[in-house]
């Protein structure tokens, strides 16, 4: 397995320093954040450290070489939108940025697009299913015709007010998976697995990654805390920012030693890439290297 980061905690840098920063950290490969330059104002979204449009032969040729100068891989090129959203503008908008870096992907040689499913938060699971194997099944099927594979993360993004009544990330649980897996049949479709967001929701993170074994593309490693005495008082039905907080790993409730023993036995040998949103670290270039040394120290040990 190799340990990465996300780049989306360095919205200020370039794509070369991004680069220098995880080369200097000795981290083996770094998930490119690349959104449309026009960006998207979520918290930890609207990150674009390599544009598609501007991907040019040369610049093709300027990635690689600096990436092997750098002894740094790129993992996947990470877009995390909704192509099922009720607005069809910002659904246009990511389905058409989604087949530019599948191009981008083939070209650079990485493979690997890493995204959401979308929702439409106003429909329920069923009418979003009909919606997702509409809209995604010509994805993947030029994904493959490509050879890049695709790899969902499973995030709800139901974290705040603006994101209810349904989130706006279908693929949240084992049921869904089955269900997306079974509705579009393809070796290149797959997960890009977050545990953090199964400890929340009160689900086993470890079983599943033996049923889906072969669905495994790629892993963020990111923790989570869940806030006993905030979540007796408010309950599951609260924005769950109420009764959680996303940590780096070693300050959540996730046990890492047990997480990438069950990734080896499973055969999983892939990108294990460091996903940092824990709010403590944040306001300074100090903090978030800070955070991102802490986590590495943390789970070095268990990533073999």
């Amino acid at each position: 397995m190799k340990l990465g980061l996300l780049s989306a905690i360095f919205p200020d840098l370039t794509f070369e320093q991004v680069i220098d920063t995880a080369s200097s950290l000795n981290l083996k490969s770094v998930e490119l954040a690349c959104w449309p330059s026009f960006g998207d104002k979520r918290r930890y979204a609207g990150v674009t450290h390599l544009d598609p449009n501007t991907l040019t032969p040369q610049r093709i040729k300027e990635v690689k070489e600096y990436c092997m100068l750098k002894n740094v891989e790129i993992s996947s090129l990470g877009y995390y939108s909704n192509p099922l959203s009720a607005d069809p503008n910002i659904s246009d908008i990511s389905i058409s940025h989604l087949y530019k870096l599948i191009d981008a992907s083939s070209d650079l040689g990485i493979n690997m697009v890493t995204t959401f499913i979308g929702r439409d938060q106003f429909q329920s699971v069923e009418k979003n299913l009909e919606k997702f194997q509409t809209i995604w099944t010509p994805i993947i099927q030029y994904a493959e015709s490509k050879k890049v594979k695709i790899a969902i993360e499973n995030c709800p993004m139901l974290f705040s007010s603006d994101e209810w009544p349904g989130g706006k990330n279908l693929a949240y649980s084992p049921v869904i998976f089955r269900r997306m897996f079974s509705m579009i049949k393809s070796d290149y479709f797959g997960l890009n697995f977050d545990p953090s967001h199964f400890v929340w929701q009160q689900m086993d993170y470890l079983e599943v990654l033996s049923e889906f074994k072969e669905k495994l593309f790629h892993i963020h490693v990111k923790d989570t805390k869940v806030l006993v005495d905030k979540l007796k008082e408010v309950g599951i039905l609260a924005t769950p920012l109420e009764y959680m907080k996303p940590k780096i790993p070693g300050l959540g409730d996730i046990d890492w030693k047990e997480f990438f023993d069950k990734l080896k036995s499973v055969g999983y040998n892939g990108h294990c890439v460091l996903e940092i949103e824990d709010r403590e670290f944040e306001g300074s270039m100090e903090n978030i290297i800070k955070s991102i040394v802490l986590s590495i120290n943390h789970v070095t040990p268990y990533v073999y």
